[in-house]
């Protein structure tokens, strides 16, 4: 069985097995009346031994088919920097999506991105329930308690949620370096969009870009557009959180950026 540090590997390159499948979600303590709450929803590669890896070849678990490469280490750096709180999924995206509605026929995915999923090939509604029940669920409450926590606290927070993407899709090349993804409330989204083009680095900034927002029934739409909480998915281009200066560089940005919203 791997140790905790192994499953928390910032970047880790092969298939993972969940230290406590029964515990699927990590959540980060920090101070509920700041304001602010951090979601990592492809924080993890992880497959519990009893999916059997889902049939799927190791090296594909290094890919972004199976997590967010970088977003996790992100996460809990800005969460530590912010002294926030956050909550990451412990199990690969193959497994279930957590950012997709239970209707969504992408919630589980037989192909993905030219990788077969045997083990998703012949999921029926009962398997897809029970996946839901071990891991969409109690991602869901994780998120749910921490909301609730800041609203006692009265401070309804707002709800930044990190992920990566990939430099290259289907053979061409994505400009940005980061992201904002947003849906109608852009409270949060278009400040961080202008402070992040007036970065001096000179970023290529994604307005609803690489993606566009609002996604029915993903994480934002049902945790903070339902309560009306002010939000914003950051999207951060994959080959620039590698290695630990890449990671502390953008934990840092965003540190910067979210202390004069939360003051």
């Amino acid at each position: 069985m791997p140790t905790s540090a192994a499953l928390r590997a910032p970047f880790p390159n092969a298939a993972q097995t969940l230290e406590r499948p029964e515990q699927p979600v990590e959540v980060i303590p920090g101070d509920a009346r700041r304001g602010l709450l951090i979601l990592c929803d492809h924080a993890s590669n992880a497959v519990p031994d009893d999916l059997d890896r889902l049939g799927v070849a190791e090296h594909e678990f290094g890919r972004h088919i199976a997590y967010d490469i970088g977003a996790a280490a992100v996460t809990r750096r800005l969460a530590g920097l912010l002294g926030v709180p956050a909550v990451l999924t412990m199990f690969s995206r193959l497994v279930i999506d957590p950012n997709r509605g239970r209707a969504d026929p992408t919630l589980v995915m037989r192909l993905s991105d030219g990788a077969i999923v045997p083990g998703n090939a012949r999921i029926d509604a009962d398997g897809v329930a029970e996946r839901i029940r071990r891991f969409y669920a109690p991602y869901d409450r994780a998120i749910d308690s921490a909301v609730g926590q800041a609203q006692a606290a009265g401070k309804p927070p707002m709800i930044l949620t990190m992920h990566s993407f990939t430099r290259y899709w289907r053979g061409i090349e994505r400009p940005w370096q980061v992201g904002i993804l947003y849906d109608r409330d852009e409270r949060l989204s278009r400040p961080l969009i202008e402070a992040l083009q007036a970065d001096p680095a000179g970023l290529t900034v994604g307005d609803n870009a690489p993606y566009g927002g609002g996604l029915p029934g993903d994480t934002v739409d049902r945790h903070a557009t339902a309560r009306k909480l002010p939000n914003a998915l950051v999207e951060i281009r994959q080959d620039l959180l590698l290695d630990e200066p890449g990671i502390e560089e953008w934990a840092q940005r965003f540190a910067g950026l979210m202390r004069p919203m939360l003051a």
